[in-house]
């Protein structure tokens, strides 16, 4: 999506808005012994107070209002009802429609307390988005996004899972043009103003690969470890992105 006259920018402002209070409040209820499920109800109802609707649902027929990725998942688990434990770490996905306009953000929290390396992979994952967006202007390849993405994680020694992507969005929940964490010199696709995307980095401890649960939805860490994800939905300019949910 391209935007293109202010309502349409209003309209994403407001859908990032409830995407981004929905993630804030369900991250403020994660702790040890609340299920993924329970946290998925929560979720669920609040896009419903506020007349919007579940992203992975309506476009995907995912089982869950938000993905809830837990221990090695890293993308696109089913929210389930296995009780959160001390020192995990928890992914949670929201994306939404309300209006025919789409938004998307997710951030990975810690169960209770977690361990000084867990911490360093959060602050990592959460600086690498930060940097990458606001190096994201109009004019610029594609690919800047890739090369702050890597030169952060591997600064701090993680990984970087290849294959999930940021992405464009706003008419539906996954548009153009992909958005890869990793730098890939040949794509010199440049950037828009107006543009409308998404970016993800997803860090490791180990694994740069995953693969697909039985489950048909899962995303696991092929070789296990720990994983993070950090994602905004923002409108790319010339300057600083305008972040619609944050």
């Amino acid at each position: 999506m391209t935007i293109d006259t202010e309502e349409q920018l209003e309209k994403l402002k407001e859908i990032g808005r409830i995407c981004r209070d929905v993630l804030n409040a369900m991250g403020a209820a994660v702790r040890p012994g609340i299920t993924p499920l329970e946290l998925d109800k929560m979720g669920g109802q609040m896009l419903a107070e506020r007349g919007a609707k579940s992203a992975p649902m309506l476009a995907y027929n995912f089982p869950g209002y938000t993905c809830i990725s837990v221990g090695d998942a890293v993308a696109h688990g089913i929210p389930g009802t296995i009780p959160l434990e001390e020192g995990q770490l928890v992914n949670i996905d929201v994306s939404a429609e309300k209006d025919g306009i789409f938004a998307d953000t997710g951030a990975s929290f810690g169960v209770g307390e977690i361990s000084p390396d867990l911490q360093k992979l959060l602050d990592a994952t959460r600086d690498a988005q930060r940097k990458a967006m606001f190096a994201a202007r109009a004019g610029q390849p594609v690919n800047v996004v890739g090369k702050t993405v890597q030169r952060e994680a591997y600064k701090h020694g993680f990984q970087i899972v290849d294959g999930l992507n940021g992405h464009g969005v706003g008419n539906w929940i996954h548009e153009e043009p992909s958005v890869p964490n990793l730098y890939y010199p040949s794509d010199r696709t440049k950037l828009k103003e107006g543009q409308v995307m998404t970016i993800e980095p997803f860090l490791t401890t180990g694994s740069r690969h995953y693969y697909e649960d039985a489950d048909g939805w899962t995303l696991r860490l092929k070789d296990g470890g720990f994983g993070a994800q950090f994602e905004h939905t923002f409108v790319v300019t010339k300057g600083a992105p305008i972040i619609v949910t944050a």
